[in-house]
């Protein structure tokens, strides 16, 4: 059975088709977030801070971590402001962290201020991508996303994505990197853009599993994107795609829907032994008044509201947090 090891200085976690699914919260990002990015650039940590102990308390597995603040020097800029901002949530929450850049430079300086075993987001099928990060990921001994969209750029043809997918995993082993260390992106298209993107993915996940048996993440809110009520399907794919085999997903755990729908896909899996968390987290649950309706939720990503969004280069095409 395919496991990714990830740990924090305290706690070990692991990322397998037995296992509970992993959340990665994804608040830590100032991509599409203009205040937290004023913020970091001045050296004001607050809702840094904030977000990441509240995504924690709200569930999340796993916290991402991103400081690109601007696409003006970012060689320049990038490295300190990661490095801060890692050090800053290591000091607050005991959860493994994911490093996310797509600077070279500001990978390798978070990697030697990390913390136990961190995952490293990402590598592309680029090559140029590929000798930079892995020998990286190698020399840290650390596992690593990798996004399946190369120099051609992202292909509407799974099939495609399949190759550049097993490209990097071939290459990777090059590097003496195990399969088990690759946590491979299929690229979630939204659904509102191409129809069959929903079984697009189901399709993908079913082959990464058992032709290069690698565990799996995505940007999950790309699914909903453009889309009304967008909470309202993330919710409602998650089930879908964890049953089809995605072990992990950089997502906002702060939203109870999509957060109820990941506890109650590792109950019907199994992954949840006697539904102990299930229990613990709703046990004195109590359901809304009659006649009354759940407060309003947003049904489009608000831009401070959500950081979803990619960035750079092969980055973009997680689209739009919610």
């Amino acid at each position: 059975m395919t496991r990714t090891i990830v740990a924090s200085a305290t706690k070990e976690v692991i990322i397998g088709f037995d296992q509970p699914f992993c959340v990665i919260g994804e608040r830590i990002n100032p991509t599409g977030r203009k205040k937290l990015a004023a913020e970091m650039i001045e050296g004001n940590f607050e809702t840094v801070r904030k977000d990441a102990l509240e995504q924690v308390a709200a569930g999340a597995t796993m916290l991402d971590v991103n400081a690109g603040v601007t696409s003006v020097n970012p060689n320049e800029t990038e490295p300190g402001l990661l490095v801060q901002t890692m050090e800053i949530v290591q000091s607050l929450v005991d959860v493994p962290l994911s490093i996310d850049s797509s600077v070279t430079a500001a990978i390798e300086a978070a990697l030697k201020v990390a913390k136990g075993r961190p995952l490293v987001n990402s590598v592309t099928g680029e090559m140029e991508k590929l000798e930079a990060i892995l020998p990286l990921c190698k020399k840290y001994d650390v596992p690593v996303v990798a996004i399946s969209n190369d120099e051609t750029g992202i292909s509407e043809d799974p099939d495609v994505r399949f190759a550049v997918a097993k490209k990097i995993v071939e290459h990777a082993a090059d590097y003496g990197i195990k399969p088990h260390d690759i946590v491979v992106d299929p690229l979630v298209m939204p659904i509102g853009a191409m129809g069959t993107a929903g079984q697009q993915v189901f399709a993908l996940l079913h082959r990464l599993r058992n032709e290069l048996k690698v565990n799996t993440t995505c940007g999950l809110s790309n699914i909903s994107f453009g889309l009304p009520h967008r909470h309202g399907i993330n919710a409602g794919f998650i089930p879908m795609v964890i049953g089809a085999g995605m072990t992990s997903a950089i997502m906002n755990p702060c939203r109870p829907q999509e957060m109820e729908a990941v506890r109650a896909a590792n109950v019907l899996k199994g992954n949840d032994p006697n539904c102990m968390t299930w229990i613990k987290t709703y046990k004195d649950y109590q359901p809304h008044a009659a006649g009354s309706a759940p407060a309003a939720q947003s049904t489009a990503s608000s831009g401070e509201g959500s950081s979803g969004g990619r960035r750079r280069g092969g980055r973009a095409a997680r689209a739009g947090g919610a």
